[in-house]
């Protein structure tokens, strides 16, 4: 960790100027805390009734079990001396002499971790506490408290990700040797970083994770030529161009999750699925969410299904002049339209609908994935005492909900990156729109916590729309399921279990990489794979094990499928007449509320 072998009249009027940034810095920051909102501490983190039954549980353990309690402070002892004893000898002889092993955890690559003495013994030191409190986790486990014990285990590793010596300037070599190379200007830097994520979160440590200036929705993404063609006050409806001569007769509806914005599926050209499909001859409409305000604080799900989806499926029929479209529901988009379907079901009538596709979506809440740990009533509390404040529920609570789901990858390894190390934000599409959440409307934060994630009321079939209780049971159309394999929003044993098997039938996909990855993966980058198979056992492991690998994406599979329930090819120009509304160009002005 060798720095500058001089020390000059540059590197000293440097380090001036450094100071000086830093004190101009701090009266910042003390003026972005001074304007953070006091929350509800139930959505600040687990409140005193939690760690109370915790030391209980561990209590507990210990009376049932001393034992295994006994074992496991002998072996934190053990391998603590043993470090210490290795530590002395590594001293004696002149160095460690260790080597990064294949696999290194990522937050301990760089070689001072393992050559450095110190350094090596903090990692190791670290190692050996987590396996410490995870051991503690166990012992205080709940045999009849299920969830209770698995909110142990998430908190335990919670504090384990955020005391790990990396994430701090005087345990990490890499910020202690840059801070040296640079005379302080990547402290400065990354000084400089945390007050403009202060200031931008009003106060709140919400880590950016992309340049905000890097991309504007417009004219880098979301830029598919296209134009709003039908608006209500909850959504306006997009149409894209026809981009071949010829196009199918029946119009392919995307419904995205309001959780977000539409462009998840609009990025830039070269990843865009709607540009993609519109070039497979597909007439593509879209749903872009309005961003709620206080006075839509009484909208709730069935506003989203009356109000948003059936209204958007409605206004695409009459505008293609077909009797009925295809449709598409992404995440918490997916399960608005299950439940839409539901009802449609219910009615007497043609059903306006053909065929539905869902991207990663739950309708079966039984086991949501790491999110149900913090459904409790405590969190579910705290998140209505928020929202009644406003009206709706601020988009930086979810926010970082989500974040701390992955904390090592969403929190801490980019906090290293931008405060300790002040390196610049990278400039990823991806996450660029992530950061660009919406707000939620208070009784729908409301109800899609407590009906869904809290009580399951969909999947049991005890969820009413308009008094008639709705289930999967009712839907009798084909679909085809997409669910990730490392999703962490919405498992993707999860999703089969509420979809592939509950609808019956149907095309079920399991795609490689994550929730927002596994589905935006243009065939042209060949990155992804993806198993595939009609067949629906009741058992997911069993269904994967039966299906054949495909390398690359699943979009031409998709393609395939939906354009034989597309209808004959028409003219794209009768398609998309000049006759029809043209509101506004795509994107439209809901997307950047």
């Amino acid at each position: 960790m060798d720095g500058k072998d001089d020390f000059g009249p540059d590197s000293a009027f440097e380090l001036s100027q450094n100071f000086q940034r830093i004190n101009f810095l701090l009266q910042r920051l003390f003026l972005a805390l001074s304007r953070r909102e006091v929350r509800n501490p139930g959505v600040e983190g687990p409140g005193q009734p939690f760690f109370l039954r915790a030391a209980m549980g561990q209590a507990a353990g210990i009376l049932s079990n001393p034992m295994k309690a006994f074992n496991t402070h002998l072996q934190f002892w053990q391998n603590t001396t043993a470090l210490y004893a290795e530590l002395t000898q590594a001293m004696l002889s002149g160095g460690a002499h260790h080597l990064p092993t294949e696999g290194e955890d990522a937050r301990f690559r760089d070689e001072e971790w393992s050559k450095h003495p110190f350094f090596y013994y903090l990692k190791r030191q670290y190692q050996i506490m987590s396996a410490y409190m995870d051991s503690l986790a166990e012992t205080a486990d709940l045999g009849d408290d299920e969830k209770h014990s698995e909110q142990i285990h998430f908190f335990t590793r919670q504090l384990v990700d955020m005391f790990s010596p990396s994430n701090f300037l005087a345990s990490n070599p890499v910020a202690l040797r840059k801070a040296v190379e640079t005379n302080g200007r990547s402290l400065v830097e990354g000084l400089e970083n945390l007050v403009k994520d202060m200031e931008r979160s009003g106060g709140d440590l919400l880590v950016t994770l992309s340049d905000p200036e890097a991309f504007k929705v417009g004219e880098t993404l979301a830029t598919t030529k296209g134009w709003v063609v039908h608006e209500t006050p909850l959504f306006q409806l997009i149409r894209y161009e026809p981009t071949t001569e010829k196009v199918y007769s029946r119009p392919l509806l995307l419904v995205p999750p309001w959780i977000n914005k539409f462009y998840i599926l609009d990025l830039q050209a070269k990843s865009s699925l709607v540009k993609w499909m519109t070039a497979q001859g597909f007439a593509v409409y879209i749903v872009s969410w309005k961003n709620p305000t206080e006075d839509m604080r009484d909208y709730g799900l069935d506003t989203y299904v009356f109000d948003g989806v059936l209204k958007a499926i409605e206004a695409v029929n009459n505008l293609s002049g077909s009797a009925d479209c295809n449709i598409v529901g992404y995440c918490i988009g997916g399960t608005s339209l299950a439940m839409s379907l539901a009802w449609l079901a219910k009615q007497k009538g043609d059903m306006p609908v053909r065929s539905a596709t869902f991207f990663t979506s739950l309708t079966d809440f039984a086991d949501p994935g790491p999110l149900k740990v913090f459904i409790d009533e405590s969190f579910v509390a705290g998140i209505m005492v928020e929202a009644q404040k406003k009206g709706f529920l601020d988009q930086r609570i979810m926010a970082r909900t989500f974040s701390f789901l992955r904390p090592n990858d969403l929190v801490y390894g980019p906090a290293v990156k931008a405060y300790l190390l002040g390196e610049p934000r990278p400039k990823f599409d991806l996450l660029f729109w992530n950061e660009d959440s919406t707000r939620l409307p208070e009784r729908m934060a409301s109800e899609y916590l407590t009906h869904l994630y809290r009580d399951n009321d969909f999947a049991n079939g005890n969820f009413e729309i308009q008094g008639s209780k709705v289930s999967l049971d009712d839907i009798k159309l084909p679909h085809y399921v997409v669910a990730c394999e490392k999703d962490h929003i919405a498992p993707w044993k999860a999703s089969f279990k509420g979809l592939a098997r509950l609808l019956g039938g149907g095309r079920f996909v399991l795609a490689q990489s994550g929730h927002i990855a596994g589905i935006i993966n243009h065939p042209d980058k060949k990155k992804y794979g993806y198993w595939v198979s009609d067949d629906s056992p009741v058992d997911p492991e069993a269904w994967r094990s039966g299906t054949t690998a495909h390398e690359g994406s699943w979009w031409p599979d998709w393609a395939v499928w939906l354009g034989r329930r597309s209808g004959k090819k028409i003219d794209a120009a009768a398609a998309f007449p000049p006759e029809l509304p043209r509101l506004e160009p795509a994107p439209g002005r809901y997307v950047s509320e």
